[in-house]
């Protein structure tokens, strides 16, 4: 019979843990950039599109340049770089995104309680024709540190196929488009003006929220990982070997430990 609810999946995609999550920091993690709440819930498709339409909204509204403008006093420039239809668009979408993965959060809280007094139910191996998946425990701050390298890559070291794709092809696009590679270059050859000029702000401003967000990720996904591995060692065990604190005094008569 197929169970109604499942703790816990590992596939050669990846793993994915129903456990409790915090809804004001995977809110905030939305308001960052609207997307890395849903990835953090593992609502991965969700997240990818809302990602999507958060590059889209916010380079047709050039928000971000008008955000830079903001920041250095230049407010006429800021108000004449800003495309009003689509920040308009962006407003409702932006909210949109906060407000469903906190409630998202909050109803996997919800199916997390309904399960803690339920059996574990995970392969310990998985093996498919395009790979195979195991549950071992992973250093935390190993995939964080990789994630904030080069986003992906911790997700990568925690075998996420597909969220590490998502972070890859996002950070390589974000990348080759701000010319923060550029940037560097120039500045390790001492022109630092020509350095500033070549960026662009309103791919650069995505960067951040991409780094830090993709390094929490893998550290909390890693913790979660390894608390999996913990559980399934545990249920294990006690079904190979079922607790019993008395079956080492089972003797027919109790008085021949007196003898």
């Amino acid at each position: 019979m197929k169970r109604r609810r499942a703790n816990a999946e590992l596939n050669f995609w990846g793993q994915t843990v129903l456990c409790h999550k915090t809804p004001i920091v995977i809110a905030w993690w939305s308001a960052a950039l609207p997307g890395l709440g849903h990835m953090l819930l593992d609502l991965h498709l969700k997240g990818f599109i809302l990602f999507l339409f958060e590059i889209i909204i916010n380079y047709h509204a050039n928000l971000n340049s008008a955000m830079v403008d903001t920041f250095i006093g230049e407010f006429d420039k800021a108000k004449i770089d800003l495309n009003a239809q689509w920040a308009l668009i962006y407003i409702p979408f932006y909210f949109f995104s906060i407000w469903d993965s906190y409630h998202s959060a909050i109803s996997i809280n919800e199916q997390n309680a309904l399960m803690q007094k339920s059996p574990l139910h995970v392969p310990m191996l998985t093996i498919h024709t395009f790979g195979m998946n195991y549950l071992e425990k992973k250093l935390p701050w190993v995939g964080a540190a990789w994630s904030a390298l080069l986003p992906g890559a911790g997700q990568f070291y925690l075998r996420r196929i597909i969220p590490a794709l998502s972070l890859f092809i996002w950070s390589v696009m974000i990348y080759v488009n701000c010319h923060e590679l550029d940037s560097l270059q120039l500045l390790i050859d001492g022109h630092a003006i020509d350095s500033m000029k070549v960026l662009k702000p309103e791919w650069l401003l995505f960067l951040p929220s991409v780094i830090f967000g993709s390094a929490y990720d893998a550290y909390s996904k890693a913790i979660e990982i390894n608390q999996l591995f913990e559980k399934e060692q545990r249920a294990y065990l006690e079904k190979e070997w079922p607790s019993d604190s008395n079956f080492l005094f089972q003797r027919e008569d109790p008085h021949e430990w007196q003898q």
